[in-house]
């Protein structure tokens, strides 16, 4: 037996779970509404405030997805009724972030600036120059957003005159570095 899988998960009140024939999955919550198909290998079952998965045999595939199906419905449930948020950090002389309307426009040393616009679900604040929130009830998407505003300008390795570090980073993310060219 998984030892994620066999954990319960206990739902809020507040919240709601419909389980479809086909193990289509909705959630609906104070912050909102997620769906998602599970596997048919999946059962589950809906106790007076409390859900249950289980798997219908032990073939390898299916214990691998029995952990799984447990981990992202239970994101669901954490997603509608708090919300997930990813912070980043931005390093370097002339890097900022400013909000416009519902849209990133980020400066980082390029000839022009960087605009990312804010999917449906998702949104940013930007509580300083140097500092993005990533706000949102799905949990992949966040971190997928997160992600591509990292990849706009990845903090640098390498220790230089410029300085190193340089770029876009997670809050709390510890980038290595690197020693640079020498003579």
């Amino acid at each position: 037996m998984s030892r994620i899988g066999k954990l319960p998960i206990n739902v809020p009140a507040g919240v709601t779970i419909t389980v479809d024939d086909d193990n289509t999955v909705t959630v609906k919550g104070p912050k909102g509404t997620l769906t998602d198909k599970f596997a048919d290998s999946m059962e589950i079952a809906q106790d007076a405030g409390v859900v249950h998965i289980k798997r219908a045999s032990d073939e390898k595939q299916v214990r691998a997805l029995h952990g799984l199906t447990r981990s992202l419905l239970h994101n669901m449930v954490v997603g509608v009724t708090e919300g997930f948020k990813k912070d980043l950090e931005i390093e370097g002389v002339g890097y900022k972030a400013q909000l416009t309307g519902n849209k990133l426009v980020l400066n980082m040393g390029y000839s022009h600036p960087v605009e990312i616009e804010a999917p449906g679900g998702i949104s940013f604040e930007v509580p300083a120059p140097n500092r993005i929130t990533v706000r949102g009830i799905d949990k992949q998407r966040v971190g997928q957003i997160a992600a591509d505003i990292r990849k706009v300008r990845t903090p640098s390795p390498y220790v230089s005159k410029q300085g190193a570090g340089k770029g876009i980073k997670y809050a709390g993310e510890k980038v290595r570095r690197k020693v640079g060219k020498t003579k």
